[in-house]
């Protein structure tokens, strides 16, 4: 039988899944902002880029990391608490996609470490289409665990239907963005 405190787990544990979607949503705004501020001529770069880094750091070491390792302790608090659902197949599965936004995260930490050298890190397309990775994490986690027992080839359609969307609005978006000349090389910035 459950602790009857077990509700306050679960809640916990979908807060600090908001909170550290919202971090890692933000993050990666501050990442494509950053990568635009390196096409910018100096002094702009160099502010930019400053300010940038310190908003990455603290959101990176302050929301999204600690959020990251609360979701993944209340989540193994509750599994201990209930063992048999691990043998669940939308368990398994949702074990799996907390894998990869574990992986996810650590190429985000990566990326905040080519940003803060100073070295050359993806296009900002690329950037946009890695951000929107993390919505479709958000997805699948949330639908896994909602519906727990949906066929697989129907969630496998409808992360297909959404990311066409998304990629559909990421290009319509970038043609509506002014292009920029990058600083270096008098190039448009991608």
């Amino acid at each position: 039988m459950l602790p009857t405190w077990f509700p306050a787990l679960v809640a916990l544990h979908i807060i600090f899944t908001v909170t550290f979607f919202a971090g890692t949503f933000y993050l990666l705004r501050l990442f494509i902002f950053h990568r635009q501020a390196l096409a910018r001529w100096e002094p702009d770069r160099g502010i930019l880029t400053k300010q940038y880094g310190v908003m990455e750091q603290q959101l990176l070491y302050f929301v999204a990391w600690p959020s990251l390792l609360l979701v993944i302790g209340t989540g193994a608090w509750m599994v201990w608490l209930q063992p048999g659902t691990l043998t669940a197949p939308w368990m398994q599965a949702k074990l799996g996609a907390t894998a990869l936004l574990f992986a996810y995260h650590l190429l985000n930490q990566r990326i905040y470490g080519k940003l803060r050298r100073g070295e050359k890190v993806w296009p900002v397309f690329a950037l946009r289409l890695w951000a929107q990775c993390s919505v479709l994490l958000l997805v699948i986690i949330v639908f896994l665990s909602t519906f727990k027992d949906v066929q697989w080839y129907i969630g496998v359609l409808g992360l297909m239907v959404l990311a066409l969307l998304l990629f559909t609005a990421i290009k319509a978006f970038g043609r509506n963005t002014p292009e920029m000349k990058d600083a270096e090389t008098g190039k448009p910035r991608t």
